[in-house]
């Protein structure tokens, strides 16, 4: 799984749980409803400015659309990797 998909399941849980649509979503973080989908079928990767928008038009915060999404301190190979729980 990658980031983008772990925070697409958590951006529509939310979404879901304030009962509005994508197009309701959009106008009221100033995002076409277009981009709304992407991001919640992990067709694009937000930038943080967006993430903030989506949290505070839900009522939420960024760390919650980006729970299960993390990063290891790289081990002998040198190199991190991201994390992921359910």
């Amino acid at each position: 799984m990658k980031p983008r998909e772990r925070f697409a399941i958590n951006l529509r849980k939310a979404r879901q749980r304030k009962e509005i649509s994508q197009e309701e979503l959009g106008f009221r973080c100033e995002l076409h409803r277009t981009e709304i989908s992407l991001l919640e079928r992990g067709g694009r990767e937000p930038r943080l400015g967006t993430i903030v928008k989506l949290a505070g038009s839900l009522d939420t915060t960024p760390e919650e659309l980006c729970q299960g999404i993390s990063w290891t301190t790289p081990g002998k190979t040198g190199k991190g990797r991201y994390q992921y729980k359910k």
